[in-house]
């Protein structure tokens, strides 16, 4: 390409970023205050507040070693994303990049893929928010879980300026429940004061059995559950197209993600696992509620109970956001029904928000039916699709910045530090939890659903391909 092919791609791409998500038909109603909350409460949620507890049991102390070393990576991740984002940021980003990158077969899965991990994780979470509210009042679960889904596809529908306000107070009050359990903590250690006061000491980290206890294999079995803590921290990329100015906001809110990771996840079990030996702590309970019943602060079940019911509907309220646009952004492609292209006069996806709630409420037949069983049955597929999405975002990085580095494309005005070797080792990491993920027989079912799906969307794309050829065809950019 040049130098003139250059300006001109150049000034192109300024133009779609100029014309933002008003070219898409979206508004930009998400601020800074907003975006910032989202990235945020993307890697806060029930894979900390409950999730940590068996990942404790089986790994120790070593569990911080593995949240640090997956928050790197997921560092790594971001920053590829937001290398592609500052080149061109669309909502929808993942099956946009895959299609320009890859080609338009892997923007097809990527797009359906992606709504897929959201719809599952939506009928997970609205799960998880009705079985918590069963704490305070004994109502049947099917009923809890419907009020939740219509009342998040009400607000989904009426504005993104209202989605964003939900996530922001959501994202608080997780927040200030971990931030509120640190200094808590902090004051026993220096002052002593609670029932735990006594023997509480950073001695625990390493004196009750050493700091991998169970071994360094144990330790990267629960790499894995840990991954699957911070799915959802690329949800940022998908706001893009709305984002009031995501030229200067993104960039911000992905490079929080170092000490969001350090202060919400290695800081909250530096100071979990100083207060209370990991002894104490067992999978299926929250190390929160452990931690507070060990202080002598039996209310702390209650609050840590409130916080993860917002943590599930905050990640319920992100899968109808995102299930909406990645099926419009199909369709706009000719790679969905056309019927999801609609909008609503305030700019919300109508059809394709709709459709994909109509698909959560399959979480409200499951509550009704296997009341007890029912966050078992949905959670299986999360992790390796979501996980989807970040191999994508890497294979599409490394392709953009080749094609960069030789003059092909204009350089991202926000580059990704230490790439293209960065981007290999996410990949390597990645692959690695996969092989994990086969080891583990409790896990191994992820895996069992991946060929499934890989087949009904490969038949798909074969039908879609014949019936409509401009729907397969690679196009350059």
């Amino acid at each position: 390409m040049t130098s003139a092919q250059v300006d001109q791609h150049r000034d192109g791409n300024e133009a779609v970023r100029a014309e933002g998500s008003e070219g898409e038909g979206y508004q930009r109603g998400l601020g800074a205050r907003q975006i910032q909350m989202i990235a945020i409460g993307g890697a806060i949620g029930t894979g900390l507040f409950l999730g940590a507890g068996k990942g404790i049991s089986k790994a120790g102390p070593s569990l911080i070693l593995a949240y640090a070393i997956a928050g790197l990576v997921i560092f790594f991740i971001m920053r590829a994303l937001g290398e592609l984002l500052m080149y061109r940021p669309v909502s929808g980003s993942f099956s946009e990049y895959a299609r320009e990158f890859i080609g338009p077969f892997a923007g097809f899965v990527t797009g359906w893929t992606y709504w897929l991990f959201w719809v599952v994780t939506g009928i997970t979470e609205v799960t998880a928010a009705a079985a918590y509210m069963t704490y305070w009042w004994d109502i049947p679960q099917w009923v809890s879980a419907l009020i939740f889904t219509v009342v998040l596809y009400g607000a989904n529908l009426i504005s993104v300026k209202l989605f964003g306000e939900l996530e922001f107070w959501f994202s608080m009050v997780k927040v200030t429940a971990i931030i509120g359990m640190i200094l808590i903590c902090a004051g026993i250690l220096t002052v002593g004061f609670s029932d735990a006061g006594d023997t509480a000491s950073v001695s625990h980290l390493w004196s009750d059995g050493g700091f991998f206890p169970h071994g360094v294999g144990n330790t990267l079995m629960t790499l894995q559950m840990v991954m699957f803590a911070f799915l959802a921290v690329e949800l940022v990329g998908v706001t893009a197209g709305e984002s009031k100015d995501p030229k200067t906001v993104l960039p911000k809110a992905i490079n929080t993600v170092p000490w969001r990771i350090a202060v919400f996840y290695v800081g909250a079990l530096i100071m979990i696992l100083s207060v209370v030996p990991w002894t104490n702590f067992s999978a299926g309970n929250s190390p929160f509620v452990v931690a507070f019943e060990k202080m002598g602060l039996p209310a702390g079940a209650g609050i840590v109970n409130f916080v993860v019911l917002t943590a599930a509907l905050s990640s319920c309220n992100s899968g109808m956001y995102s299930t909406g646009r990645m099926l419009r952004d199909l369709a706009l492609n000719s790679q969905g029904p056309k019927v999801f292209t609609k909008l609503t006069p305030s700019g919300t996806p109508l059809v394709g928000t709709t459709f994909s709630a109509a698909l959560m409420l399959v979480g409200v037949w499951i509550n009704y039916q296997w009341p007890g069983k029912a966050f078992d049955y949905v959670v299986s597929f999360a992790t390796i699709s979501g996980m989807w999405a970040w191999i994508v975002i890497l294979l599409c990085q490394l392709r953009y910045r080749a094609k960069a580095d030789r003059g092909e494309l204009p350089r991202s005005e926000f580059r990704a530090p230490g790439a293209p070797w960065t981007s290999w080792f996410a990949l390597a990491f990645i692959g690695m939890v996969i092989v994990m993920m086969g080891i583990d027989k409790d896990a191994r079912v992820s895996l069992y659903c991946a060929p499934l799906w890989a087949l009904v969307l490969g038949v798909a794309y074969l039908v879609l391909k014949r019936r409509n050829p401009e729907a397969a065809a690679f196009r350059k950019r």
